[in-house]
């Protein structure tokens, strides 16, 4: 299967996790793929994708509009015209409304929100004219949170509102923009959370009881999604969200 021919894709956060996943997914569908991250393990990552496919890594901060038009810039000369963006890149947040400060707000959101604007200001002028397609990873917390997930889950609700404002205005243009909402991952950010649990194990049991199919997600199935959402056989979608979260938007708690 060759879902993307040689379509050029960008990732954000795409050192590990989620968006070296996604990297892989790209390169597995014939694709060439650049790497943004802060954190050097993305140059690692995309020598092991290169010995496969087009991979290149752009060391870049996402909070840093210059920073974001350097690698887009960079990584264009290097791999061509880009005809899909995923904003991956994200953190999490463990903060109390009270007690949290601006600069702990304006980090975050600077991150899992802005971050996805103003990479969609560098690509979009491209990608009108290769007619590509957006994704945005949110989270299920964008819908469903949980206590202790401050800001995070207004973070992700702003970034579906992004979605589906860009969508809107560039559905006209031919480009499609979306967005994954991705349930528990085995990512770092996960393990970070359940670390921060007074028993780890009873938390992890607990998680997983209340999840349908009985277990969280492989970041390779998101991975996947993301690649179809890329792929011109969802040439009829935008704006709409995919949930990857094994079930556990569909339960009523209990």
């Amino acid at each position: 299967m060759n879902a993307l021919g040689a379509k050029s894709i960008l990732v954000t956060g795409a050192a590990r996790g989620i968006g070296a996943a996604v990297a892989e997914a790209v390169i597995e569908q014939g694709g060439a793929v650049a790497l943004l991250d802060v954190d050097p393990l993305g140059a690692e990552t995309a020598e092991r994708l290169a010995e496969r496919g087009r991979a290149r890594f752009f060391p870049c901060d996402v909070r840093s509009f210059e920073q974001v038009e350097r690698a887009v810039a960079e990584a264009e000369r290097a791999l061509g015209p880009f005809d899909g963006l995923v904003n991956n890149a994200g953190v999490n947040a463990y903060f109390d409304a009270v007690t949290m400060t601006e600069n702990d707000w304006d980090s975050v959101f600077a991150v899992d929100l802005k971050a996805a604007w103003m990479l969609a200001r560098a690509t979009l002028p491209g990608l009108v004219e290769r007619r590509g397609a957006l994704v945005n990873i949110s989270s299920i917390h964008a819908h469903l949170t949980l206590r202790g997930f401050f800001p995070y889950a207004a973070a992700k609700a702003g970034l579906e509102g992004l979605t589906r404002s860009l969508a809107l205005e560039y559905a006209p243009a031919g480009v499609r923009v979306n967005a994954v909402a991705p349930g528990y991952t085995e990512t770092r950010l996960v393990q970070e959370w359940l670390d921060l649990q007074d028993d780890p194990a009873a938390a992890l049991k607990s998680l997983l009881a209340g999840i349908p199919l009985g277990r969280i997600a492989d970041p390779r199935e998101v991975g996947n999604a993301v690649v179809f959402l890329l792929s011109d056989q969802a040439s009829a979608i935008t704006g709409a969200t995919l949930a990857v979260d094994c079930g556990i938007g569909a339960r009523v708690a209990t």
